[in-house]
């Protein structure tokens, strides 16, 4: 899914707001993310997941054209860990819906009969 999908989503699902409305709604939401996490501040979305910022140390490098040594300065980087109700949606139980869904239409190659 991409965010202009997400914004169609959040229309249809809220008939009462206008496209521009849910796509303001969305930003908001992106944006207060993005400010937290600029504070070093944990994101967490019960259900979902949740946002941290990890930071790698300084280190030595190379560079690839010739070969010289270089210092590759401290980055931060975004992270994400599922919550574990997102983790059980995704990796339900052999016999969950979702699951079984996906592995009725894979069946290891056999072809699916239409009229099952």
């Amino acid at each position: 899914m991409i965010k202009s999908e997400l914004v169609l989503r959040v229309a249809e699902q809220n008939p009462h707001l206008y496209n521009k409305d849910a796509e303001k709604v969305v930003n908001a939401i992106f944006d207060e993310i993005e400010a937290a996490l600029v504070r070093r501040n944990r994101v967490e979305l019960r259900g979902f997941g949740s946002f941290t910022v990890k930071t790698w140390s300084a280190r030595p490098g190379r560079n690839p054209k010739t070969g010289t040594s270089v210092s590759v300065p401290e980055t931060r980087h975004p992270s994400f860990r599922m919550s574990k109700e997102m983790h059980a949606r995704l990796n339900g139980t052999p016999g969950g819906a979702l699951r079984a869904a996906f592995h009725k239409a894979s069946d290891a190659g056999r072809p699916i009969d239409p009229t099952a």
